[in-house]
């Protein structure tokens, strides 16, 4: 067992993966899972009644190379108390074919990057190639995690900015400056969302307000990566948008919860990646990416990661 590696957060930084990398490795897992290559299950979850936790677990495997990945996480809003994130997580890597262990992987480094992979995948189709400017409603980790990634696609130079935590929005304000990204510092949700073209929500899946974003708001030709379940969403309001696409359809008909009215929705990420939907169709088109996080995300990611890291150390 200890030779099995595990791979920190400090160490997968340090392979510099790119947002150009992190996107290719997610289409090659949806192609493979298109081919009966790859393999994924739909999320389990367990939410204890009255605490405010979220469990959660994804599973997705392939052969080439030969990998499982299982990703766990713990949501717990009174993690800040205890000098915690809120979020933290573990992704278990085994051998497809033997089961036998092959990695250990900080999950945290894997969900932001992975949900920003899939955003920008999902951008890519949706999104005005010319998008300069950016709405951030929740300034966290997700927050600068998709500002990494979109950055490396759009022209970015301004960015309206709403949050609940201060020192967040000190972090994304320095992380936009470094980037030579204009801030303004919104008194509302809804003024960080209008007169821009694109939008990220990040607002924590549990313990939050009431909706308080209205889809209708948003400019024409504007993309939304909603990344929270679209719990800060008026979830009737996304009736104004031309283009709904969630991750999974398959994962989303398994769960009862829906993210939105499914008459909304256009199809899913794998649809967008085969080209079995249609991506933008007119610079007019207000369009959105709403999930939950993909499986296959997490498996593309950890197996880029691990690949790097045995290159590295071979």
């Amino acid at each position: 067992m200890s030779d099995i590696p595990f791979l920190s957060e400090a160490e997968l930084v340090g392979l510099g993966i790119s947002t150009g990398e992190v996107i290719d490795s997610i289409e090659a897992a949806i192609r493979g899972a298109a081919g009966g290559r790859v393999w994924s299950a739909p999320k389990a979850v367990i939410i204890p009644p009255d605490d405010g936790r979220y469990m959660m677990a994804a599973l997705a495997a392939m052969d080439d190379p030969s990998l499982l990945a299982v990703k766990t996480v713990v949501l717990n809003p009174d993690n800040p108390d205890r000098g915690l994130p809120q979020i933290n997580g573990l992704v278990t890597m085994l051998d497809s074919q033997t089961g036998l262990p092959a990695a250990l992987i900080d999950g945290n480094w894997i969900t932001a990057v992975r949900t920003a992979g899939l955003s920008a995948t999902a951008a890519r189709r949706l999104a005005n190639p010319a998008a300069a400017s950016i709405g951030f409603v929740g300034c966290g980790v997700q927050a600068r995690s998709h500002l990494d990634a979109f950055a490396d696609l759009f022209p970015l130079k301004s960015a309206r900015l709403f949050g609940r935590g201060q020192a967040n929005i000190d972090l994304l304000t320095a992380a936009l400056g470094e980037r030579g990204v204009s801030v303004e510092v919104c008194a509302s949700g809804q003024d960080a969302i209008e007169g821009v073209d694109l939008v990220v929500t990040s607002i924590t899946a549990t313990g939050g307000p009431e909706p308080f974003l209205d889809a209708g708001g948003m400019q024409r030709g504007a993309f939304a990566a909603i990344t929270d379940l679209g719990v800060p969403w008026m979830r009737a309001s996304f009736n104004a948008l031309d283009r709904v696409v969630i991750d999974d359809v398959e994962q989303e008909a398994a769960l009862p919860n829906k993210l939105c009215d499914p008459a909304c929705v256009s199809g899913d990420l794998s649809g967008l990646v085969l080209g079995t939907i249609d991506g933008r169709q007119a610079p007019g088109e207000r369009n959105a990416f709403l999930f939950r996080g993909h499986a296959l995300g997490d498996l593309a990611l950890s197996a880029l990661a691990l690949q790097k890291h045995r290159a590295r150390r071979d």
